[in-house]
């Protein structure tokens, strides 16, 4: 089966925050693909044991995605090996706070996981554009920059971000490019990466693996989806399609802000998800 055309043996596949997680679960696919797989990421650590699974041929590159001047240096270091095919802005970081937390905070958070994604594109997509072969882009969103919980706000907003930059980008590359590039939105449900091993020593029953991610994120795209959305092992889709439908309803019928939380309205979510 076809995934995408650029999904092809000798072609160059670009991720960031790829050392572990979902990064290093789609690196390994891809390199098992075929593909000539470049990760970047921050942890020096990380990294070098990223490079020993990935084995001879793949390139393992410290890149701090917060700034420019060190995306654009992975760039150049890529560029060396030939065109870009496959681009995966994957690097994030989480534990923002709420508006009131530290502005530091917020200054992390956003810098890596918006402003990083940012980097990515600006550097490696317009040579895309500009070449003649096909072309894909993956940028890691988040359900909670759709659904918007409490509690992390920071995070929240860097990726409703990710889902407006990368929804931007994929009519630009379809006005660009007439769908010879491509841009995808990947939106994982609870999953047990190193981010949440941190906080979490044991992988919870309700999450899904990095693998489950990168099968369920290849399928959508050889569906032609925009969208990647993924399951976990708690919730299903139906639930999550209530869940994102409730919060565009916020706007539509003039409710408070984030009603599912709302005193006042935690009956009638309640109701709403069991119809």
């Amino acid at each position: 089966m076809t995934i995408h055309p650029a999904i092809a043996p000798g072609n160059i596949a670009v991720i960031t925050g790829g050392a572990n997680g979902i990064g290093l679960a789609a690196a390994r696919r891809l390199a098992g693909m075929g593909l000539r797989v470049v990760v970047a990421d921050r942890d020096r650590e990380q990294l070098a044991l990223a490079r020993g699974a990935l084995g001879e041929g793949h390139l393992a590159i410290e890149t701090d995605v917060a700034d420019p001047a060190s995306v654009a240096a992975l760039a150049a270091e890529v560029a060396v090996l030939g065109p870009v095919s496959v681009l995966m802005n994957n690097a994030g970081v989480g534990r923002g706070g709420d508006v009131l937390a530290p502005r530091a905070a917020w200054d992390r958070v956003l810098g890596v996981n918006l402003l990083g994604v940012l980097n990515g594109v600006q550097q490696f997509v317009p040579a895309m554009v500009e070449g003649d072969a096909p072309g894909l882009v993956i940028n890691t969103g988040s359900k909670q920059g759709i659904t918007q919980p409490p509690g992390d706000t920071a995070y929240n907003v860097s990726k409703a971000g990710v889902k407006a930059l990368t929804e931007g980008l994929a009519h630009t590359l379809r006005e660009k490019t007439g769908g010879r590039v491509t841009a995808h939105l990947l939106i994982p449900g609870f999953t047990y990466t190193g981010m949440i091993a941190r906080h979490l020593p044991q992988q919870p029953p309700s999450a899904w693996t990095p693998d489950q991610v990168v099968d369920s994120m290849l399928e959508g795209i050889a569906r032609g989806s925009f969208y990647l959305w993924c399951l976990d092992n708690e919730t299903t889709r139906e639930v999550d399609n209530k869940r994102v439908l409730w919060n565009a309803l916020d706007i539509v019928e003039d409710r408070p802000a984030l009603s599912r939380w709302h005193p006042d309205w935690k009956d009638a979510f309640a109701s709403f998800l069991a119809e």
